[in-house]
C-alpha cells in the first residue's frame, strides 16, 4: 500500500506539473499568434502598441510562472520523498519539547523554507518584470519593510492559531470538528480585522474627499440600499501603477476602497460604474456564498485529513517514517494540491459567472457604457491581455476574458442611470 501511495503521488504531481506547463505554453503561443492585431471588439479603443505591450507583459509573467511551477514541484519532492519533512520532524522531536510546541516549530520552519525559496521569484516579479513594463514603484526599502511586516503579522496571528489547532489535534478524537469551528471563527475574525487593523499597517487609507464624486457615490449607495463604514482612497501608487477598487469587511466594518491610481485613470461616470459592479457582488450575495463554500471545502478537507492521519501508508508513502500529527498536517497541505489542481476550472467558472452577474447589476444601477469604457481603460492601463488562450483562461481566470466580457455588457439592456 505504501508503494501505491508513492506511485499515486508521483503520478498526480507529474500530471499537474505537465498540465500547468502545457497550459502556460498554449497561453504564450496564443498570445503571440494574436500579437500583431487588436481584436475587433477593441478597435479604436486600444492602440496596437498598447495591445503588444499587454501581450509581452503577459508572456513575461507566464514564463516566470512556468519556472516557479517547476521549482515548486522540485521543492515538494525534496521535502516529501527526499526526506526534508522527515529530517525536520526528527530534529524538532529531538529537542524534547511538548508535541504541540515541536509541531508548531516544524510547520513554521517548513513555511520559512518555502518562503525563502519563493522570495527570488517575488523579487524578480517586482523589480524585474513590473519595473521593465513601467508598473513598479516599490523601492527596495519598502519591499523589505512589507516583507518584515507580513512576517510579523503572520507570526502574531499564525502562531497562536497553530498552537490551538495542534492542541486540539492532540487532545480529542473529534479534533477535525473542533479545528473546523476554530478555523471558521478565525476566518470571520480576519474579515473584520483586515480592513480595520491589518491593511492600514501597509497602506494609508483616507476618506474620499467631499465633492462631486463623493456626491455621486453617495447617491449610488442610496439607490442600491447599501450602508458602509465609509468610502476610502488607498495609496496604491506607492507600490504600483496598477489600479483597482474593492469592497471589503463585513457588517458594520464594510468599506469601499479605491486605489488612488484608479481615481486618476477613470472619470466620474466610469468610477460610478465600477463601484456599481462591486456593489453587485454584495447584492447578489457573492461574498456570503464564497464564505459558505470556503467553510464547506475546509470541512471536507479536515474530514479527509482526520482519516489520512490515522492511515500509516499516508506517511510512509510520502517520505515520513516518523509519523506525527503536525507532520501529517503540513504534508497534506503541501501534497493534496497536486491531486486537486485538475479541479481548478470549477472554481474559476463559478467566479466568472459571478462577475457576469455583478456586471448585470452594474448595468441596472449605472451606465453600462461607462463600465465598458472603464474596463477598457483598466485593461489598457494594467496591460491585461485581450487574447488569452481559451483553455488557459478556463483554468485560471477569475474574470471573463476581455472580449467576452465587453460583448456581454454591450448586449445587456440599458436600464441604468446616466450622469
Amino acid at each position: 500500500m505504501t508503494t501505491l501511495v508513492t506511485s499515486a503521488f508521483l503520478l498526480a504531481l507529474a500530471f499537474s506539473l505537465a498540465l500547468r506547463l502545457y497550459l502556460a505554453s498554449r497561453h504564450i503561443r496564443h498570445i503571440r499568434a494574436h500579437r500583431e492585431a487588436v481584436p475587433a471588439a477593441f478597435t479604436g479603443r486600444f492602440t496596437l502598441a498598447d495591445h503588444q505591450l499587454a501581450a509581452d507583459y503577459t508572456v513575461a509573467k507566464t514564463r516566470l510562472a512556468m519556472l516557479s511551477a517547476v521549482v515548486d514541484a522540485g521543492v515538494l519532492l525534496a521535502l516529501t520523498l527526499g526526506g526534508g519533512i522527515e529530517a525536520l520532524t526528527v530534529f524538532w522531536l529531538g529537542l524534547g519539547w511538548p508535541p504541540v510546541v515541536s509541531g508548531t516549530a516544524l510547520i513554521l520552519s517548513l513555511m520559512a523554507i518555502t518562503g525563502l525559496i519563493g522570495l527570488p521569484f517575488g523579487l524578480y516579479a517586482t523589480f524585474g518584470i513590473e519595473a521593465r513594463f513601467g508598473f513598479n514603484k516599490t523601492s527596495v526599502r519598502l519591499f523589505i519593510i512589507d516583507q518584515l511586516k507580513s512576517l510579523l503579522v503572520g507570526l502574531v496571528l499564525g502562531v497562536p492559531l497553530l498552537l490551538l489547532v495542534l492542541w486540539l489535534m492532540y487532545g480529542s478524537t473529534l479534533w477535525w470538528l473542533w479545528v473546523w469551528l476554530v478555523w471558521s471563527a478565525f476566518s470571520l475574525l480576519m474579515v473584520w480585522l483586515f480592513p480595520t487593523v491589518i491593511a492600514p499597517l501597509f497602506n494609508r487609507f483616507l476618506p474620499l474627499e467631499d465633492g462631486e464624486l463623493k456626491q455621486r457615490i453617495d447617491a449610488l449607495l442610496t439607490r442600491c440600499g447599501f450602508r458602509s463604514s465609509g468610502v476610502f482612497v488607498v495609496d496604491g501608487s506607492r507600490r504600483s501603477n496598477h489600479g483597482n477598487a474593492y469592497f471589503t469587511g463585513f457588517g458594520a466594518a464594510k468599506r469601499i476602497v479605491f486605489y488612488d491610481t484608479l481615481l486618476n485613470q477613470l472619470d466620474g461616470d466610469e468610477i460610478e460604474a465600477v463601484l456599481a459592479h462591486e456593489l453587485g457582488h454584495f447584492k447578489r450575495r457573492h461574498i456570503i456564498k464564497r464564505i459558505v463554500l470556503t467553510f464547506a471545502l475546509s470541512f471536507a478537507f479536515l474530514l479527509l485529513l482526520g482519516w489520512l492521519l490515522e492511515w500509516t501508508p499516508f506517511y510512509f508513502g510520502l517520505g515520513i517514517s516518523t509519523p506525527t500529527l503536525a507532520a501529517g498536517l503540513i504534508l497534506a497541505a503541501m501534497a493534496l494540491p497536486a491531486f486537486t489542481f485538475p479541479l481548478t476550472p470549477l472554481m474559476s467558472r463559478l467566479s466568472r459567472r459571478q462577475e457576469f452577474e455583478a456586471d448585470a447589476y452594474a448595468a441596472e444601477h449605472a451606465d453600462r457604457h461607462a463600465l465598458v469604457s472603464a474596463l477598457t481603460r483598466l485593461y489598457r492601463d494594467n496591460a491585461s491581455t485581450l487574447t488569452p488562450d481559451p483553455l488557459h483562461s478556463a483554468f485560471y481566470d477569475s474574470h471573463p476574458p476581455a472580449t467576452i466580457r465587453i460583448q456581454h455588457l454591450e448586449s445587456l439592456p440599458h436600464t441604468g442611470v446616466s450622469a
